[in-house]
């Protein structure tokens, strides 16, 4: 579900066919009323980024729809990956909450630190290996991640049933997952570090941030950023086949 032009699949497509997945791309525009309408194309939901909030109905008509599919989708078990926005909207579909500029600004590649409850996760359990493979992988030594981050509102408080995954210096809620096969990730592992060379210099600037200088530390842990990414996307896709089945 691509929510805005400018917020694409990136690398998602190419990585999702190379785990025997096709990725049928909707616009917001163009998304039924019921994920019943949604058809055979329901094996799984990818919910992409977008620069408003996931209740912002008069900006985007359409959202009402896309809270209504993802609803169903988690009630019924149907495999959802929310990510920054889409992650925004799946904590308010089960109740949580979300602040728009709250404070939690993050740009660039940035760490995440996974919780405790990482180490058993369908999605998480992989990349907690990976996270605490160290400098020999080229990982973070302490045991982190890194991943893109582009945002200021951010979940500010969980739905009481969600299980939190994932956490940052600058931004409390990273990483959670919602029922027996739904997740949101407040950062963005389609994008790669390529992708910062393209943002906006002088709306940074205002912001605080320096492009050259994010480039650049994004482009020093592109290896290791696009191992996790990777690996995060082929967790999902193998919860998706087990569903297929």
């Amino acid at each position: 579900m691509q929510n805005s032009p400018g917020s694409g699949p990136g690398r998602l497509p190419g990585w999702l066919v190379d785990e025997q997945i096709d990725a049928v791309i909707v616009a917001g525009d163009d998304l039924p009323g019921r994920l019943a309408d949604v058809g055979d194309q329901a094996d799984g939901l990818v919910l992409l980024g977008g620069g408003f909030m996931p209740d912002d109905d008069e900006r985007a008509p359409f959202l009402p729809r896309e809270r209504a599919i993802v609803g169903e989708a988690v009630e019924a078990g149907v495999p959802v990956l929310g990510i920054c926005l889409g992650a925004q909207l799946l904590a308010l579909v089960g109740g949580g909450e979300v602040t728009a500029q709250s404070g939690e600004t993050e740009k660039g590649f940035c760490r995440v630190d996974l919780l405790a409850a990482a180490a058993d996760d369908e999605l998480f359990a992989g990349l907690a290996e990976l996270a605490g493979s160290g400098g020999d992988a080229g990982d973070d030594p302490d045991g982190g991640l890194r991943m893109m981050q582009n945002h200021k509102d951010s979940i500010t408080r969980l739905p009481a049933d969600a299980v939190h995954l994932g956490t940052s210096a600058a931004c409390d809620v990273e990483a959670f997952r919602l029922g027996r096969s739904a997740w949101g990730v407040q950062f963005h592992p389609e994008a790669p570090a390529e992708r910062i060379a393209e943002w906006d210099v002088a709306q940074l600037m205002t912001d605080g941030f320096d492009r050259s200088q994010l480039l650049a530390d994004a482009m020093a842990h592109a290896e290791a950023n696009t191992r996790q990414a990777r690996a995060l996307v082929g967790a999902f896709a193998a919860v998706v086949r087990e569903r297929r089945r």
